[in-house]
């Protein structure tokens, strides 16, 4: 890749189309202050330079208000710095609706490889039928969340899809009316969403974009392998977790569950109605016609009423026979629309996507626990049984559970909900909902426990047709998962249940909650290491092994770079699939376009090639893998003693953000686990606590004790060991590259304020010294002059962003302050702060 090629087109189709359009913003019609965009250059300039001379954030604005804006009530000051916020928010959607329009044309600078030249680079016949045999079973599983990071409304989510189209065409006069509509369009919600309205907002991108670009990517494909008789329609495959994620959220329940279901499988059905209306006026011939009125006949209460079903083969039949008669009497005429039409009902069936159910293990072991105590099998706690004992009586007791059983709502809603997937799956098939995750998995129990629930609540043990999949999130659950899965394995019942979901067991690893535990650097080792043992476990017992990564959108949070993961995977790790969570900006940054979603799902697809036939490139010897022992270790020590800092949690609570993100109208789940009123870190979901680090634009989880690590290893003289490390293990390179991302989008100038604070000056001064010295370390190591040198893209956009969002990050900090100072405007100040966030969080695109 050409770098200076790439930059030189970044500045052409990006940096400046931009420069363009925002000029437009100079006359975005807001309420009460006029002329706003006027202010905002120069404000960005006094908030820079006002910054790196060290002033804090009340000391620039004010000075800002009185010599610059001639503002000087409070009252004004808080109007000026609201309608500031709008613009910026304002602003980035703008941003991000240029650099999408120009997606793939700077992609195509780059080494991103296609499936088609992935094909063509090795050209060779006999790879390329090896490689078609690998993709006849191979899959890629994109589950989309609802995780509090994305939050337009649906007609946001509209104007920016048509912005987007409009400067791919440079209609700069239509450009001006719909930045008109979006400056007077609320970009936030005006309440809470509930469950039920996230899985709309994501549904939105499953009808307006994966539905065609899922089939146009399956056509590609096809067309891509030899002899073109490609039939792997679960290629890629598609999962859902709103509404079906009861973790931690008291607000989905099991009505909200069927709810969205229903609703998913009603908008799959209006997508066909689409295709089908389409086909009927090309397909007008005599027979035909006929056929289709009756499909259409059958589908269209299917649309809209959530009683009315259809079976796949009622669909699928229907147009086979149209297409006999295409084939036999009328020259095939539309014949490609027509299989491009059932193509997607082979990809799609009536389900439109998986729908996950995930529940924490204590919710399921407090159940049980009522139910034995209810059966009198204990008096009181499940420790009165030895684990043989209670193994036992989960696999061959049979109760009868019902939800009034129980006094506990919760309960009583975990009954119901395991009760009705048998309901979910005779309406949307089985494929609509077969997979159970069990958070905190922690022991066997944590499976054998949904095992029984499974049974006493009224399937067979062959009527099971659910994926038990633990989640191994905390470093003591990955350092149990190997032995875990072999006790699983030697139980003969629970290896009969494996043997009927095709022999193949999915075990999920979670990035965020283990990166919160131990670290970047240990965490993402540890996940590897998991890997590595589970594989050959499940490959000892004749299980195929699929993992599912729980990845969030920053490096923090198992994000960066997706492909350069996955293609550095070891040799030891299984690799029959890749399924990983997509969720925030991550939807709209990586998949909001048909053109991001082939492009992002053909980079999954050629990242499992790549690793399939990596021929040893990814192999890590003996040494190196002592080496990155070493570190992680050392980087933990670092880590752990910041954990256990005095000033640690009180930092957060009192200088960030954290406390305002269950305030906000962002997602409907809790920010944290439990009902306590005290901060407990055990208790703090990843995504508000990898967020708050983003807002202070320090980014801690994404680096912390990478610095110190690698600097202790360079005084032991193993300097040119951890270089040889950095370019011949695909896998730790793919770690450093992810942390300068996390250390390019800090700014401690925003916040250096602190280091004057007496209680708290020590601790920040402990985080700017190990930032320092990650910055310093990396590129040493990689012998780079900038952090991300290699990624040219990324890096001019994460520079735009910053300083576009600069201005809004010191509004923010001025409010934080004047909370601290107790002001008699405290309320608004609050609120301040939650509307700052919104911004912020956009600006990243994969902030938390």
């Amino acid at each position: 890749m050409n770098n200076k090629l790439v930059e030189k087109e970044f500045d052409t189709s990006i940096k400046n189309k931009f420069n363009v359009y925002n000029s437009l913003f100079l006359n975005l019609p807001f309420r009460k202050v006029q002329n706003i965009g006027m202010f905002i250059p120069l404000l960005h300039h006094v908030c820079k330079t006002g910054l790196e001379s060290g002033r804090d954030p009340i000391d620039i604005l004010d000075t800002f208000f009185e010599s610059q804006a001639d503002i000087n009530s409070d009252e004004e000051k808080i109007d000026f710095m609201f309608r500031v916020i709008q613009y910026v928010e304002r602003q980035i959607v703008l941003y991000d609706s240029v650099e999408d329009a120009a997606y793939m044309h700077m992609h195509g600078l780059t080494d991103d490889l296609t499936l088609k030249d992935f094909i063509h680079l090795r050209d060779n016949r006999n790879f390329s039928e090896k490689m078609s045999e690998v993709l006849s079973t191979f899959s890629a599983r994109i589950v989309f969340t609802a995780h509090p990071t994305q939050f337009y409304p649906p007609s946001v989510l509209e104007i920016i899809r048509r912005l987007r189209k409009l400067i791919s065409n440079n209609r700069i006069d239509e450009i001006d009316l719909i930045l008109q509509q979006l400056g007077l369009t609320p970009l936030t919600n005006i309440k809470k969403p509930t469950p039920f309205d996230e899985a709309k907002n994501v549904l939105y991108f499953f009808k307006e974009v994966y539905y065609d670009a899922l089939g146009e990517l399956y056509k590609n494909v096809r067309k891509t392998m030899p002899g073109n008789e490609f039939n792997n329609h679960d290629i890629v495959q598609l999962g859902f977790w709103p509404g079906g994620d009861r973790d931690g959220n008291p607000f989905v329940t099991s009505d909200v569950t069927m709810q969205v279901a229903d609703e998913m499988r009603m908008t799959l059905m209006q997508c066909y109605l689409r295709d089908l209306d389409k086909l009927q006026l090309k397909l007008t011939f005599r027979h035909v016609d006929q056929i289709l009125k009756d499909l259409r006949r059958t589908i269209y209460p299917t649309c809209f009423q959530s009683d009315k079903t259809v079976a796949l083969d009622a669909i699928l039949r229907p147009l086979q026979d149209v297409r006999n008669i295409l084939v036999e009497k009328y020259n095939s005429l539309y014949l490609g629309e027509l299989d491009a039409f059932i193509d997607k009902v082979k990809i799609f069936k009536t389900q439109f996507a998986t729908l996950d159910i995930r529940q924490n293990h204590a919710v399921h072991e407090k159940a049980i626990t009522e139910i034995l105590k209810k059966n009198n099998v204990i008096t009181s706690a499940l420790s009165e049984l030895t684990t043989a004992k209670l193994s036992h009586i989960l696999l061959n007791s049979d109760f009868i559970v019902e939800p009034d059983q129980f006094d506990d709502s919760l309960l009583q809603d975990t009954i119901r909900n395991i009760k009705q997937l048998k309901t979910i799956q005779a309406k949307n098939g089985e494929g609509g909902c077969n997979r159970y995750i069990v958070s905190n998995s922690e022991d066997i129990f944590a499976v054998l426990f949904v095992y029984a629930l499974f049974r006493w609540c009224g399937m067979a043990a062959e009527e099971i047709t659910f994926d038990i999949i633990p989640l191994f999130e905390s470093m003591s659950g990955m350092a149990n998962a190997k032995d875990i899965m072999v006790d699983l394995f030697r139980i003969p019942e629970y290896r009969a249940h494996v043997k009927r979901r095709n022999e193949t067991q999915i075990m999920m690893l979670g990035f965020s909650d283990g990166t919160k535990d131990g670290g970047y650097l240990k965490a993402n080792w540890a996940i590897f290491r998991t890997k590595e043992e589970l594989s050959t476990v499940c490959e000892m017992y004749g299980v195929k092994a699929v993992f599912f990564d729980g990845r969030g959108g920053p490096p923090a949070r198992g994000g960066g770079k997706t492909h350069r993961f996955y293609a550095a995977q070891s040799e030891k790790i299984a690799n029959h699939a890749i399924q990983l969570t997509i969720q925030g900006q991550t939807i709209t940054s990586k998949f909001g376009t048909i053109e991001h979603f082939i492009h992002n799902s053909e980079q999954l697809l050629t990242a499992g090639l790549a690793h399939k036939f990596a021929s040893g490139n990814n192999n890590i010897s003996t040494r190196q893998r002592r080496l990155i022992e070493e570190l992680a270790e050392r980087s933990f020590e670092k880590y752990t003693s910041l954990k256990n800092h005095p000033k640690f949690i009180p930092y957060l609570e009192n200088k960030s953000t954290l406390k305002y993100y269950s305030k906000t109208n962002i997602g409907s789940r809790p920010s944290k686990r439990g009902n306590k009123d005290g901060l407990v870190f055990k208790d703090l979901r990843a995504i508000p606590f990898v967020g708050s680090w983003s807002q202070l634009k320090q980014n801690v989880p994404g680096y912390y004790g990478i610095g110190t690590a690698l600097a202790e290893l360079q005084e032991q003289g193993k300097l040119e060991q951890l270089k040889q490390l950095f370019s011949e293990v695909p896998f730790f390179k793919a770690l450093i590259l992810n942390s300068m991302m996390s250390l390019s989008k800090c700014y401690f100038e925003l916040t250096a304020y602190i280091a004057k604070d007496p209680d708290y000056k020590e601790f920040w001064n402990l985080l700017f010294d190990e930032y320092t010295l990650a910055k310093e370390m990396v590129l040493r190591i990689s012998g780079y002059e900038q952090l991300m040198q290699e990624e040219p893209i990324s890096r001019n956009s994460i520079q735009i962003r910053e300083r576009i969002v600069l201005p809004l990050l010191v509004i923010q900090q001025y409010a934080l302050q004047k909370i601290e100072q107790k002001s008699e405007n405290i309320e608004v100040y609050e609120k301040m702060v939650k509307r700052s966030l919104y911004g912020n969080i956009n600006a990243s695109r994969n902030a938390a």
